[in-house]
């Protein structure tokens, strides 16, 4: 398991009920990135339930979710990030978000740093493959470093995930480094 910086970590007592809302909406070519709302809950649950698109997006060996335990999650995550869902033609296919670095074995190495880090899922499967999740990533990274001003923004990615790491290999990010998790799968860091 990724070693999280505690503060980052949540507690019963600091658990928002609702998602902490932004007003960023970010516009490429064909994908546009708006905030994450209360009211997508069921694309999420739908997405966070697919064991296709988990087995690629989360490390974690895939369980069913529950509503209680998704909202819990990104109501947390919101907290710490800009959470987006991402559209093409005003339909929801993923959600993304960039978020304050959370892991220590990062962190520690770059003491007094603006570290982010983005995380993306593409959760309607029939458009893999079409370079929207690039698209998110290319317009992620110029939110973080023109606008939030990030000094390094990092993507940890399942090793075998060879599509997400190309299309972050696309928008220039190479490895930083590689681990083994404590459920004995590998990630790739990938840093721009």
């Amino acid at each position: 398991m990724n070693q999280v910086i505690p503060e980052l970590q949540p507690t019963p007592e600091r658990r928002p009920a609702v998602l902490v809302a932004h007003d960023v909406t970010l516009r490429g070519g064909a994908v546009a990135l708006r905030p994450m709302a209360e009211g997508d809950w069921d694309v999420l649950l739908k997405w966070n339930n697919d064991p296709a698109v988990m087995e690629l997006a989360d490390a974690n060996p895939f369980e069913e979710t529950t509503l209680e335990d998704l909202q819990t999650i990104y109501r947390w995550i919101s907290t710490h990030a800009y959470c987006f869902i991402m559209e093409v033609a005003g339909k929801p296919i993923g959600e993304c978000w960039l978020q304050r670095m959370n892991l220590q074995r990062i962190v520690a190495q770059f003491p007094d740093q603006d570290l982010r880090r983005i995380d993306l899922m593409i959760g309607e499967k029939e458009l893999w493959g079409r370079g929207y999740g690039t698209e998110a990533i290319r317009l992620l990274v110029e939110f973080g470093f023109r606008q939030q001003g990030a000094d390094a923004i990092f993507a940890p990615v399942a090793a075998d995930n060879r599509r997400s790491q190309r299309a972050f290999q696309k928008n220039g990010f190479t490895c930083y480094a590689r681990h083994r998790e404590s459920d004995g799968s590998i990630n790739t860091d990938l840093v721009l």
